[in-house]
């Protein structure tokens, strides 16, 4: 073989063997969630069933078990990285899985809370490709339902009396709390013409950090690690949230609806100023000049006047926020938090197999389409 065909051959090699790389951490990625569905599922369902009716029905509802007559569905639930990540933790403490199921549970508990009240603020009407929880059994019972998984979330973790669970329940009491002032700060956002990616960051490390943050630290508290453990654990969690909600904001404008299961252009019919807004914003140039007189005028127009925009001008306000350099600096984001987040692991002893799985749950956030 000639020096030429050698290298050739070499280089495909190569490509198969990353291809086979990305095949096997995609089923090793497959295969950690569906343990967290599997292990929590059950302990979520019994949760839900202390519910008073109808608020039982309405949340089994929500999680995909019933459609909107009442009858077993299979209908697809969210993506279970929490779930996956607490019961992962567990094991990087050096307890089984099994040990962060509470934690999973309560995590999961808490995230659900925040979608059916999000949903309810942010007039979205579908949510996993099924009409939102609201919009079928009205906007009482999404926020009764929601602030009983709230209150459950606690409840699944003090009922266990031991001292690891008091520190967790402290560690999702915090997060929630960061959660609900994320919350606030995007809403506030979405009436002012500038926020800059300062603000951004941090109003997206507490919406979707924090509680990312919990649960990859959870599990590993409920199995009896020290704090130095889990608040590296946290760190990973908290870079972890921001990568994932980079993807979210570059798919809430950009995203299809078809994988998203929601509207096109979803974040721009509400106002969001996202990632790719703010770094639009504050860039230099026409489109982000453009961009800003477009969405100042925007900010004076009442909901329903803006929810009569045609398509095109919203396909407009996209392509200003990608010709200002805003889609790509959030994509470039997504990397530097997924990087840092990794980072974050190298402080503190694990099994080499577990740092290999948050790694590629790490790889999967960042990769998604949905």
């Amino acid at each position: 073989m000639t020096p030429a065909k050698q290298h050739l051959a070499q280089a495909d090699d190569a490509v198969e063997e990353s291809a086979g790389s990305q095949e096997a951490g995609a089923r090793g990625v497959t295969a950690l969630l569906d343990r967290g569905r599997a292990l929590t599922t059950p302990v979520l369902r019994a949760a839900v069933e202390r519910l008073a009716p109808p608020m039982d029905t309405v949340a089994a509802y929500h999680f995909g078990w019933i459609d909107a007559e009442g009858r077993p569905s299979d209908a697809a639930g969210g993506k279970a990285v929490r779930p996956a990540l607490a019961l992962l933790s567990a094991e990087a403490a050096g307890a089984p899985p099994e040990a962060g199921i509470p934690g999973a549970v309560a995590v999961e508990l808490v995230h659900n809370f925040s979608l059916l009240h999000d949903d309810l603020m942010d007039g979205d009407e579908q949510r996993r490709h099924r009409d939102t929880v609201w919009k079928v059994h009205g906007p009482a019972q999404a926020i009764l339902v929601g602030d009983a998984l709230f209150a459950l979330g606690s409840e699944i973790l003090l009922e266990m009396g031991t001292v690891e669970a008091g520190r967790a329940t402290r560690r999702l009491t915090v997060a929630s709390r960061k959660l609900i002032d994320g919350q606030a700060q995007d809403i506030s956002y979405e009436h002012r013409d500038l926020v800059t990616v300062e603000e951004c960051l941090h109003m997206e490390g507490n919406k979707t950090g924090a509680l990312l943050a919990c649960a990859a630290s959870i599990g590993a508290v409920l199995g009896g690690a020290d704090d130095r453990t889990a608040d590296a654990l946290e760190a990973y969690g908290h870079h972890l949230g921001l990568a994932f909600q980079a993807v979210d904001d570059l798919l809430g404008i950009w995203g299809d609806p078809q994988s998203t299961g929601k509207q096109a252009w979803s974040d721009l019919r509400q106002r969001k100023k996202s990632l790719p807004v703010a770094a639009a914003l504050g860039s230099e140039g026409p489109a982000a000049a453009r961009l800003a007189k477009l969405l100042a005028e925007d900010a004076q127009k009442s909901q329903a006047e803006f929810e009569d925009f045609h398509e095109a001008e919203f396909a407009e306000r996209a392509a200003l926020i990608e010709e200002a350099g805003g889609r790509e600096w959030t994509s470039q984001e997504a990397q530097r938090q997924h990087t840092t987040a990794i980072e974050a692991l190298d402080s503190i002893p694990m099994p080499g197999r577990v740092r290999e799985q948050f790694a590629a749950l790490a790889d999967f956030v960042v990769v998604r389409q949905r």
